[in-house]
C-alpha cells in the first residue's frame, strides 16, 4: 500500500502506511503544544491546503477541513486550540488587508473560524467552558530573547534569505505574545469572528458568563484566583456576586439614572456665584465615572476597550466634564460671570452625550442592540461619502465667489450653497442672475441638479444598502455587541472591584497606603472595605435570587452545568442539542448549526421580529422548537435523529473518497 501524504509538511513527521488499523490522518497537533507552537502549526496548514479563494459552502464539504475537523474533535484534548485558530483568523485578515483583498486570506480566515466553530459543537459543557475561557500565559522576556539569539546565530549561518524568513517570524512571535493575558472569547472579539461568537456553544457560555452561571472567581480572599467555573451557591462567596456583568449593569443603570437627576439639577438650579450640595455631588459622581472608565481601560486593555462603541461617548462625556470645572472653577475665583456663563453653556453640551448614555443600556434588548451597530455603520459610509461632497462643494464654492465678488461675500456665498445643498433650490433660482448674468443660470442648474438630485439619491441608496446588510446579519451584530458588553464587565484581573461612586473610598482611603503597606496587606484592606461599602448591594442580589430563583438556576443541568460530565459528544448526540431552547432570547431558528453542513446558524434571533425560520441545509424543512407539547418535542428528536443518522453517511463517503485521493495522489507522486 503507498504511503498517505502528511497533513502538513512543517511538522516534519513521516508518512504513515494505510492500513486498516490506522488513524485517518496523523496527527496535526499535540496535546502538550504550546500556544505559538499551535498558532504556526495551524497557519502552515492553511496555507499549504487552501491556495485558492473558496466560500463557506466549498469549505465545509472539503475534504481537508473534514479530516482536520474529525482529527480535533476525536483526538485533540488541547484548550489553548481555538485561541490559536482565532489568533491565525486574525493573522490572515491581516494578509488580506495587506495584500488588497483578493480572498485568499480571506478564505484561510473562514477556514479557520469554521473550524474553531465545529470542534465546540462535540465538547461537554465542562470542555467548552474550559476552550473558550483558556486564558493566553502571560510571556516572559526572557524566553523571547534566548530565542532570538539562536534565530540570530542561525540567519549568520544560512544566509540572507533565511534571514528574512526569520525577520518575518519574529514579527509573528511579537504579535502572538501581544495577546498574552486575554482568553479565547477576547481574542474572538478582536478577531471580529461575528460567526463564531453567533455559535450556539459560544452563546450558552457567554449567557451563562452574563447570568451569572459562569463565574470567575471562587472565593473573596488574599488567596483568591481567577477562574471559570460553574456557579455553586453553596460554595461561592456572595460577594462574587457583585462581579456578575447583569448585576453590574443593573447598578450601573441606577447609578446613570442618578447622575442624570443631579445633572438636570444643577443646570436648572444654575447658581453661578456657590458650589451648591446638589453642583457638589453631580462633581462626585463625575469624578467616580471617570476613575472607574480609567480602570475599565487598564483592565481590558485599549484594544479591546475601543472595541465597545459607547466607549467614545465616556470620554467625551470626561473631556466635557474637565473642561467644564477648569471654567467653573477659573470664574469663581476670577468671579467673572462671562467665564462663569460659559462653563455652564459647556455643561449643557453633556445632554448630547449623557442622555443616549444613559439609554445605551437599552442595547441589551436584540432590537435596539441591532440599531445602534446600523446606526454606526451607516455614520462610517456617510462621512466616507462626505469627501466627495466636500470636493464637489469646493469648486462650485470657488467658481461663484469669483462671479459674484461685487455682489456676494464669501460667507454669503458659503451659506448660500449649503441651503441649495439641502433642499431650499429656490434661493440659488433667485440669485442667479446677481450671480452672473450669463453663467450663473446654467451653473447654479448643473449644480442643484447634482446635489439634490445626483448626490442626495445616491447617498439615500449608499445609506439604504448599508442598513439592509446589517440587518441581514442582525442577530450576528447584536451578538457581537453583546459579547463585548459581557466580557469587558468579566474579565477583570482584579480581585476587588468597586461600583461607582464607592470607588472613590478606596482611592482616598487606601491608594496612599500603598507606600507603606504590603500588597498581601493592601488586599486584605481592599476586600475589608468592599465587604463594608457593598453589603446592600450583596443584600439586594441576595433578595432578587431568593424571589427569583429560576432566573439563576434555569439551565445549570444537562450539558451546561456543574453535572454536566467530561465526555464529549458524539455527532448525532451533537446534532440532538440543538433541539433545546436557547438560553437568552425567546425565539430561535435556524440551521442545525455548529456540524459541518450547518455552520453558525445555531442561537437565537435577534429579536422579535428577525424573521422567520431558516430551512436547514441538512433536512431542508422548517423546525419550530416551541416547547409547548412533549409529543411534538419528541418528533422533533427522532427527526433529528434521522438527520444525523444521514450526516453520519454523507461523513463516511467523504472519509472513503478523501481515502481514494489520497491514494491516486501517492501513486502519482511515486
Amino acid at each position: 500500500m503507498p504511503n498517505r501524504r502528511p497533513l502538513s509538511s512543517h511538522d516534519g513527521r513521516p508518512t504513515t502506511p494505510m492500513t486498516p488499523m490506522a488513524p485517518m490522518t496523523p496527527t496535526v497537533v499535540k496535546d502538550d503544544m504550546n500556544f505559538q507552537e499551535l498558532c504556526e502549526t495551524f497557519k502552515n496548514y492553511f496555507v499549504e491546503y487552501i491556495d485558492t479563494p473558496q466560500n463557506m459552502s466549498t469549505l465545509k464539504l472539503s475534504p481537508v477541513m473534514t479530516r482536520l475537523c474529525n482529527q480535533l474533535s476525536e483526538r485533540g484534548h488541547n484548550p489553548a486550540t481555538v485561541a490559536a485558530l482565532l489568533w491565525c483568523k486574525v493573522h490572515f485578515d491581516a494578509e488580506e488587508d495587506n495584500s488588497g483583498g483578493h480572498g485568499l486570506g480571506g478564505s484561510r480566515g473562514l477556514a479557520c473560524e469554521f473550524v474553531a466553530s465545529d470542534l465546540l459543537t462535540f465538547l461537554s459543557g465542562n470542555e467548552a467552558l474550559e476552550y473558550l475561557c483558556y486564558e493566553l500565559p502571560l510571556v516572559r522576556n526572557e524566553d523571547y530573547d534566548g530565542n532570538n539569539a539562536a534565530r540570530d546565530e542561525t540567519a549568520g549561518l544560512l544566509g540572507r534569505r533565511d534571514s528574512r524568513n526569520i525577520s518575518s517570524s519574529d514579527l509573528e512571535a511579537d504579535s502572538i505574545a501581544s495577546y498574552a493575558g486575554l482568553n479565547t472569547l477576547e481574542i474572538a472579539i478582536l478577531a471580529d469572528a461575528k460567526k463564531f461568537l453567533s455559535h450556539r456553544p459560544v452563546e450558552r457560555v457567554i449567557n451563562g458568563i452574563w447570568e451569572g452561571r459562569i463565574s470567575f472567581w471562587k472565593t473573596l480572599d488574599v488567596d483568591g484566583s481567577k477562574k471559570p467555573h460553574f456557579y455553586n451557591k453553596r460554595k461561592a462567596d456572595p460577594f462574587c456576586r457583585l462581579r456578575v456583568p447583569k448585576y453590574q449593569k443593573a447598578f450601573e443603570a441606577f447609578f446613570f439614572a442618578v447622575f442624570l437627576a443631579l445633572y438636570y439639577g444643577v443646570l436648572i438650579q444654575r447658581d453661578p456665584y456657590h458650589i451648591t450640595g446638589l453642583e457638589a455631588a453631580l462633581i462626585v459622581f463625575f469624578v467616580a465615572f471617570a476613575v472607574d472608565e480609567i480602570s475599565s481601560m487598564r483592565d481590558a486593555g485599549t484594544a479591546f476597550y475601543t472595541a465597545d462603541f459607547w466607549s467614545l461617548w465616556d470620554v467625551c462625556i470626561i473631556i466635557i466634564g474637565i473642561a467644564f470645572l477648569i471654567w467653573r472653577i477659573v470664574g469663581i475665583v476670577k468671579d467673572n460671570d462671562e467665564i462663569v456663563d460659559t462653563a455652564f453653556d459647556i455643561l449643557s453640551l453633556e445632554a448630547l452625550l449623557l442622555i443616549p448614555r444613559v439609554c445605551s443600556l437599552l442595547s441589551m434588548n436584540p432590537y435596539f442592540g441591532v440599531l445602534i451597530p446600523c446606526l454606526k455603520q451607516m455614520t462610517k459610509d456617510f462621512l466616507k461619502f462626505v469627501i466627495l461632497v466636500v470636493i464637489l462643494y469646493l469648486g462650485f464654492l470657488t467658481t461663484f465667489s469669483l462671479l459674484a465678488r461685487e455682489s456676494f461675500t464669501l460667507s454669503e456665498m458659503s451659506w448660500m450653497l449649503i441651503k441649495v445643498f439641502f433642499g431650499s433650490s429656490s434661493v440659488g433660482f433667485d440669485a442667479m442672475r446677481e450671480i452672473s448674468p450669463v453663467l450663473g443660470p446654467p451653473l447654479m442648474l448643473i449644480f442643484v441638479t447634482v446635489t439634490n438630485i445626483l448626490l442626495i439619491t445616491s447617498l439615500i441608496s449608499l445609506l439604504s444598502n448599508s442598513l439592509t446588510n446589517m440587518m441581514n446579519n442582525a442577530r450576528e451584530e447584536y451578538l457581537f455587541r453583546f459579547s463585548i458588553t459581557v466580557m469587558e464587565a468579566a474579565t477583570s484581573n482584579r480581585l476587588v472591584v468597586f461600583y461607582p461612586p464607592m470607588n472613590l473610598l478606596s482611592l482616598i482611603l487606601l491608594r496612599p497606603l500603598r507606600l507603606v503597606l504590603s500588597a498581601s496587606r493592601m488586599r486584605k484592606w481592599r476586600i475589608a472595605l468592599l465587604k463594608f461599602s457593598h453589603f446592600p448591594f450583596v443584600a439586594a442580589i441576595m433578595a432578587y435570587e431568593s424571589l427569583w430563583p429560576d432566573n439563576q438556576t434555569r439551565y445549570t443541568t444537562a450539558a451546561w452545568g456543574p453535572g454536566a460530565g467530561s465526555k464529549r459528544m458524539s455527532m448525532r448526540e451533537g446534532l440532538k442539542s440543538f433541539g433545546r431552547r436557547p438560553d437568552r432570547l425567546q425565539e430561535w431558528s435556524g440551521r442545525l448549526g455548529g456540524s459541518r453542513l450547518g455552520f453558525g446558524g445555531a442561537g437565537s434571533q435577534a429579536g422579535p421580529q428577525a424573521g422567520p425560520a431558516l430551512l436547514s441545509s441538512a433536512s431542508s424543512m422548517r423546525m419550530d422548537f416551541d416547547g409547548e407539547s412533549a409529543s411534538n418535542l419528541k418528533a422533533y428528536a427522532n427527526q433529528i435523529d434521522e438527520h444525523g443518522q444521514e450526516l453520519h453517511r454523507m461523513r463516511t463517503t467523504i472519509e472513503q473518497l478523501s481515502r481514494k485521493l489520497d491514494e491516486v495522489l501517492s501513486q502519482q507522486s511515486s
